[in-house]
C-alpha cells in the first residue's frame, strides 16, 4: 500500500479549512484517512500561524516511505521540525494570543456642538398672549355684565307701570264709598224727619 501525505478539505463555501492526513493514495481525496498529522487554516489573519504540524508523526511516515504532495511539501520544508520558518511562525502565534491593542486615534475631526440653552425671548413672547388674552376676558365680562343691566332695567319697567293701573281701581272704590256716604246722608235727613213728625203727631 503506497500511503500519501495530503490535503483533506473540510469548511464550507468561501472558508475551506485543510487538515493534513496520511492517507492511502487509492483513497478519495475527502475520503477515509490512515492518520491526522496537521491543520491548515486559510481563514487566519497571520499566514505564518496558518498552518500547525506534528512534526515527529511526519518524520515517522517519512522515514517509512510515504510521499508528501508538492503543497504539503512546501509546508513540511517550513514549518516541519528543523523548518526555515519556525521563528516567524512562533511570533505570529504569540501576536494571536496577545491581546487587541487600539491605537489612540486622536482628537475627532468634529465636534458636536452642545445643545442651546432654552431661549429667554420665547417666555417673553407668551406674556404678550396672555396680555391679549386678559383684555378679551374683560371685554365678554363687561358684554355679560352689559347684557344684565338690560335684563334688570326690562324687568323693573313692567313692575313701576303696575302700581298706576292699580291706583285706578283704588280711585273708583273710593269715589263709590262717597256715593254711598252721600246716599246714606239723604236717607239719615229723611228718617229724622220722620221721627220729627211723629213726635208733634
Amino acid at each position: 500500500m503506497a500511503v500519501k501525505i495530503r490535503m483533506k478539505k473540510l469548511g464550507r463555501k468561501h472558508r475551506p479549512f485543510f487538515r493534513i492526513c496520511a492517507t492511502d493514495s487509492r483513497s478519495p481525496r475527502d475520503g477515509r484517512v490512515i492518520e491526522e498529522l496537521g491543520t491548515y487554516d486559510t481563514s487566519v489573519p497571520e499566514t505564518d500561524a496558518r498552518c500547525t504540524l506534528n512534526g515527529e508523526r511526519i518524520q515517522y511516515w517519512l522515514g517509512v516511505g510515504a510521499q508528501p504532495s508538492e503543497k504539503v511539501g512546501v509546508l513540511i520544508k517550513k514549518y516541519g521540525l528543523n523548518g526555515t520558518h519556525l521563528e516567524a511562525q512562533a511570533a505570529a502565534q504569540a501576536r494571536l494570543a496577545a491581546p487587541k491593542q487600539i491605537a489612540d486615534p486622536g482628537e475627532p475631526a468634529f465636534k458636536m456642538k452642545p445643545p442651546a440653552p432654552p431661549a429667554p425671548p420665547k417666555a417673553e413672547k407668551a406674556e404678550p398672549a396672555e396680555a391679549a388674552s386678559q383684555p378679551a376676558e374683560t371685554e365678554t365680562a363687561a358684554a355679560e355684565s352689559a347684557e344684565q343691566a338690560e335684563a334688570a332695567t326690562e324687568q323693573a319697567t313692567p313692575a313701576e307701570e303696575t302700581p298706576a293701573a292699580e291706583e285706578t281701581p283704588a280711585e273708583e272704590p273710593a269715589a263709590e264709598q262717597a256715593d254711598t256716604e252721600a246716599s246714606a246722608g239723604e236717607g239719615g235727613t229723611e228718617t229724622t224727619t220722620e221721627t220729627k213728625d211723629e213726635s208733634t203727631g
